[in-house]
Parts: structure tokens; C-alpha cells; sequence
């Protein structure tokens, strides 16, 4: 077999649907890479003026800026320095969850705050012998948890039904206006 019939074997192969392969990576869907258009039309340029900037036919602009282009990033530097923005604002942030290193690194402060809470509440010597061991234990897992300070204690949120003590304190209805000259 010929790598021409190979081709258009594999060029007619079907899914488990009977949909064509071809068809199939189609409607993937798409998501945005880059805000490259959002950003132009914030600092109020033309299409046809970054084309300009960037020495390219304006047809081949509009296919960079479409936010599902991939492009590398020698070209999102170019744009960057056009725009004169930094280069995270041309960039999609992400909805995907913390990296696993930083998601356990945020769970580990939140242990160490409640220790540290307990640490500053613990009234018996055994208790306290126990707290400070667990404090020990996790300092050898995580050594940055040296500085993390417990949970605040004082007082108490208010709900969003309560007022605070500024709504208490009336100011005199004449202290906006102005005095007449």
C-alpha cells in the first residue's frame, strides 16, 4: 500500500459513530488561548494599524487574533510590545483548580493555622506537650510553616443583616453641605 492510499484510507476511516475521523477533531471544542483582539480594541487601535506594527497583511492578523489560534511566543511578544501591555494581560486565565504542589501547600497553612489556634489555647501541660509536638511534626513536613499565624479569634463576623457601629454614629444633616459665601 502507497502512502497516497494510506491517505485516503485513513482520510475515510469512520469513528465508532460511522462519523468521519476528520469530522470528529472538527467539533472539538475550541477554547481561547489569548485576548489579543479584547486587548487592541481596549487601547482603541485598528486592526489594519497593528498589521502595520507588525509587518503583516491584515488577513494574517485576523487569524492571530482570533483567540483559538496557537501561537508561540515570539509572536504574543510581538503583539505584547504593540499593545504596550504586560504580556498576562494577553493571556486567558485559567479555571482549571490550583496545581496539585500549590493545592497541598494551601492545606497544609490551613492545618498549621488551626495548630497554631490550639497552640494559643491549650491550658493543660499535656495538652500542650501534644500541640506543640504536631507543631514539630508538621514544621519537618513543611519547614515555610515556621511563620503562619492562627486563625483570628477576637470577635465575631457579622452577618449581612447586621449593621456596624458606623450606622450607630449620625453626622448632622448641614456637615455635607456647602456654606454659603
Amino acid at each position: 500500500m502507497s502512502i497516497v492510499e494510506w491517505n485516503s484510507e485513513s482520510a475515510g476511516a469512520l469513528n465508532g459513530n460511522g462519523r468521519p475521523l476528520s469530522q470528529e477533531t472538527n467539533k472539538l471544542p475550541k477554547r481561547p488561548l489569548h485576548r489579543l483582539a479584547a486587548v487592541r480594541r481596549q487601547q482603541g487601535l485598528s486592526q489594519r494599524n497593528i498589521a502595520r506594527r507588525l509587518n503583516l497583511d491584515i488577513s494574517e492578523a485576523r487569524l492571530q487574533e482570533e483567540e483559538t489560534t496557537d501561537l508561540p511566543l515570539s509572536i504574543l511578544y510581538q503583539w505584547q510590545k504593540v499593545l504596550e501591555v504586560p504580556i498576562a494581560e494577553l493571556l486567558v486565565d485559567s479555571d482549571a483548580p490550583l496545581s496539585p504542589p500549590v493545592m497541598e501547600r494551601a492545606r497544609m497553612v490551613k492545618v498549621m493555622k488551626t495548630v497554631a489556634a490550639i497552640v494559643e489555647k491549650a491550658t493543660t501541660p499535656s495538652m500542650k506537650r501534644m500541640v506543640q509536638m504536631l507543631c514539630n511534626q508538621m514544621l519537618e513536613i513543611m519547614p515555610e510553616l515556621a511563620d503562619v499565624a492562627p486563625w483570628h479569634t477576637i470577635g465575631q463576623r457579622r452577618t449581612l443583616d447586621e449593621y456596624g457601629r458606623v450606622v450607630e454614629r449620625q453626622l448632622p444633616d448641614d456637615m455635607f453641605r456647602r456654606s454659603a459665601r
